[in-house]
């Protein structure tokens, strides 16, 4: 900042002064060129892969219970996303382009702390751009192509509801990472702010007090209903999560299932096979399968909050 007296300076002094200023510039400029700029190549280069990818696999599976995603119909409007933020990734999305909503996010719960809600939605500029970086973005445009923008919400009396959730994420950061309208769907408010907040504090809570000496894995998804928001958004008519605790065998020693219509109702609790034959024929699937069957366990628990 200058002070007064630099602002009193001859103009020969400003003129001395500029041509240092020229000499620093051309001299920092031969150094980032010579040094900085090929580091910046070179990582280019070494795989700093696409946020939306072809497939899960090696990408960002470590989200999913023994590196397999659920088995669902796949469709050209399902896009696999690592959601990444600052050169991270958090968490993995099956985002369905037709209907502007993903179908679901998978995530790993660590422990329960108190994470700052942001107020900044981001969005996933290689949804509608294969050019743009891999990391998710503020919006800078009033056109979402293939996603959801922040203007479909406007007065639709439905709240972006996360799939993954900030009650769940093991961190700021990670929690900063889940407001991307990629991991949200228009939910019923008072669903949002009643039951269903309900439902993932109780998840949250019983995960932290029961699964400790296990890897807790977490799916939740929607299933498109027939309602539509802003410039073609579907609002979904229910709202589903799973989890489960997963021992050094590679065995589900917990898992239940929930799911809830998109209204301020009670949430269904059931095993993960019931939930699966309900999804199958909410999506008007031949089947779905949420966890790998090697995964399950050769003895069942019961599980009530």
């Amino acid at each position: 900042m200058k002070t007064d007296r630099d602002r009193e300076t001859t103009h020969t002094q400003q003129g001395i002064r500029g041509c240092i200023t020229k000499e620093k510039f051309l001299i920092s400029y031969h150094f980032i060129m010579t040094f900085f700029l090929p580091v910046v190549v070179l990582w280019l280069l070494s795989g700093a892969s696409a946020k939306v990818v072809t497939t899960f696999e090696n990408q960002c599976d470590e989200f999913f219970v023994v590196k397999k995603t659920p088995i669902i119909i796949p469709t050209p409007a399902f896009q696999n996303i690592c959601q990444m933020l600052n050169g991270v990734v958090y968490y993995a999305t099956l985002y369905d382009t037709s209907n502007k909503i993903p179908l679901y996010s998978a995530y790993k719960f660590e422990e329960l702390i108190k994470c700052e809600r942001p107020n900044a939605w981001y969005i996933e500029p290689q949804l509608d751009d294969n050019n743009a970086g891999a990391n998710m973005a503020l919006q800078c445009t009033k056109d979402g192509g293939k996603q959801a923008l922040n203007d479909d919400y406007v007065n639709s009396n439905y709240d972006k509801g996360h799939l993954a959730p900030v009650y769940q994420a093991s961190s700021n950061q990670c929690a900063k990472a889940t407001f991307t309208l990629t991991n949200a769907a228009p939910q019923n408010k008072s669903f949002n702010r009643g039951q269903w907040r309900v439902t993932e504090k109780n998840i949250a809570n019983y995960l932290n007090n029961n699964c400790k000496p296990y890897t807790k894995y977490i799916v939740t998804g929607v299933v498109p209903g027939k309602q539509i928001i802003g410039k073609s958004v579907t609002v979904p008519s229910h709202f589903w999560t799973v989890y489960c605790c997963l021992d050094n065998n590679n065995k589900c020693q917990f898992s239940q299932g929930y799911i809830g219509v998109n209204k301020n109702d009670p949430v269904q609790q059931m095993n993960v096979s019931a939930l699966e034959k309900l999804l199958a024929n909410l999506y008007n699937f031949t089947s779905f399968q949420l966890f790998a069957s090697s995964t399950k366990p050769t003895r069942k628990r019961k599980i009530r909050f």
